[in-house]
């Protein structure tokens, strides 16, 4: 079978990059992609529902061949991940294709050039965090809150109080504000430090 993996970091973001040079790379090669195996992770770890769904697949035997965008969309977390993933998937006879690295992995310098993009791949994911880390330090010196704003507002808030007060659950509270309940039973516990 011939399949592929699309990974991208953010719900925010989609696949339809991924998924169109994808299909137009394995068009080229007289390939029709099968299977499709698509999450939004981060990929500084290997623990991923889809991606272990597709090695489980590739150590079945069901895998010929998989075309992922780019090798950084397999794994970020350095080289022994990134030859872990591969060397797995190539002993179970699945061929890995990269489409945008511009490299054939299974030529003879194969083993150097997945070093230098494993390298690469978690140097870069190393730059994000800093980047992220200082945007971090800005905002809160300039007296700001870091993070998503919040669901709630003052009024929310002091609804919630009000009916956890009059006895109603989590649930029925995040029903009637209509935000996750998660949302809810931090400003109920906010409320009740704020109380003493």
């Amino acid at each position: 079978m011939i399949a592929a993996y699309l990974r991208v970091s953010s719900k925010a973001q989609d696949f339809a990059t991924q998924r169109a040079a994808v299909q137009r790379a394995a068009s080229a090669r007289g390939d029709t992609v099968e299977s499709w195996y698509s999450e939004k992770r981060s990929g500084k770890l290997l623990a991923r529902p889809e991606l272990d769904r597709l090695r489980a697949d590739a150590r079945a035997g069901h895998l010929k061949r998989l075309y992922v965008y780019r090798l950084d969309r397999l794994t970020r977390s350095g080289i022994r991940d990134t030859f872990e993933v591969i060397e797995d998937l190539r002993a179970h006879g699945c061929n890995v294709v990269s489409i945008a690295d511009g490299f054939d992995l299974a030529g003879p310098a194969a083993e150097i050039v997945l070093a230098v993009l494993a390298w690469a791949a978690k140097a870069e994911r190393a730059a994000i965090n800093e980047r992220i880390s200082a945007a971090r330090e800005r905002v809160e010196a300039e007296g700001r809150r870091w993070g998503r704003p919040s669901r709630l507002t003052d009024e929310d808030r002091a609804k919630v109080l009000t009916m956890r007060t009059e006895g109603r659950s989590i649930r029925a509270i995040s029903m009637a504000l209509k935000v996750p309940r998660s949302t809810v039973a931090r400003a109920a516990s906010a409320s009740r430090t704020v109380l003493g």
